[in-house]
């Protein structure tokens, strides 16, 4: 039997692959590759976040490139991954947020509980 997948989107150059709390290895793979497709700098910005500037034109493209990302991850997230990440301020935040999240999402939530109960300390 083959098995569908869960994402909303086909192979569509345009928009990114849509992650609705299923699969998440199958959408990191998906991401990449569209990622990549966009610019490959980007996938960079992903994985190894942004690094100290050499030069302010640098550190405007990194910035630049990682308000790119941003959006992409956003975009293909539904509202309960979205509130995950929604105060996250880089990208490479949000993708290990997700990653923490959907690989254990059990100690994502302990973790989650512990902090909000801290707050409340």
């Amino acid at each position: 039997m083959v098995e569908k997948f869960s994402f909303g989107e086909g192979a569509c150059l345009s928009k990114p692959p849509l992650f609705y709390g299923m699969k998440y290895e199958l959408w990191c793979i998906r991401m990449k590759f569209f990622v990549e497709y966009i610019e490959r700098k980007i996938w960079n910005v992903i994985t190894n976040s942004y690094l100290m500037p050499i030069s302010e034109n640098v550190s405007s493209e990194r910035e630049h490139l990682d308000c790119v990302v941003m959006n992409i991850i956003v975009s293909t997230l539904d509202s309960n991954d979205f509130l995950k990440v929604s105060e996250c301020s880089s990208s490479k935040e949000m993708w290990n947020t997700l990653e923490e999240y959907h690989k254990n999402p059990r100690s994502a939530l302990m973790d989650k509980e512990e902090s909000s109960t801290e707050s409340f300390s």
